[in-house]
């Protein structure tokens, strides 16, 4: 029975250690600007992840902020919109939350909870895209390998979005 026991521990190690390693988590940092504007008001933001080789395949929305009870807004986030929002329902768990004021954002994104739990390694593109009431629009796009901790990416918006850098860690 010992053998038994330990041949099967001895087994199990050399699967986990045959398999491949996987991305901790995913975090992205950037900023929102503070405008001097006569009517200032926090953007909606949508960060979503493309497949750049395959236009086919679904985007993987990780976090929406907006206004509650304005939702019929979400539709300014153009190209999320397109992509993936309108087929969403709000609030949606672990995804959407509130409008962040000014300054430095960071958010992380764990490899064991969903979209990211089933995304396979490769090529991807990670997309923050802002839209402000009474304001601008704007979308950045990052670069990034899924799959392994890499160098970070970085992009700058111009005007509704300052750097924005994705690494995976």
């Amino acid at each position: 029975m010992k053998r038994s026991i330990s041949l099967l521990t001895f087994a199990g190690a050399a699967v986990g250690a045959a398999a491949p390693a996987s991305a901790a988590d995913l975090s992205v940092n950037f900023d929102i600007p503070r405008l001097t504007v006569a009517e200032y008001h926090a953007p909606f933001v949508s960060i979503w992840i493309e497949n750049p080789t395959d236009a086919a395949a679904p985007s993987q929305t990780l976090a929406v902020w907006y206004k509650p009870n304005h939702e019929k807004w979400l539709k300014d986030m153009r190209q999320w919109w397109r992509k993936t929002g309108r087929e969403m329902t709000f609030p949606a768990d672990g995804i959407s939350g509130a409008t962040h004021a000014p300054g430095p954002q960071k958010v992380t994104f764990s490899a064991a909870k969903a979209p990211l739990k089933d995304l396979k390694p490769g090529q991807y593109v990670l997309v923050v895209e802002a839209a402000r009431e009474a304001g601008g629009h704007e979308t950045v796009r990052v670069p990034f390998t899924w799959g392994k901790p890499g160098k970070p990416g970085t992009a700058k918006g111009a005007s509704e979005l300052g750097a924005v850098t994705v690494a995976v860690k």
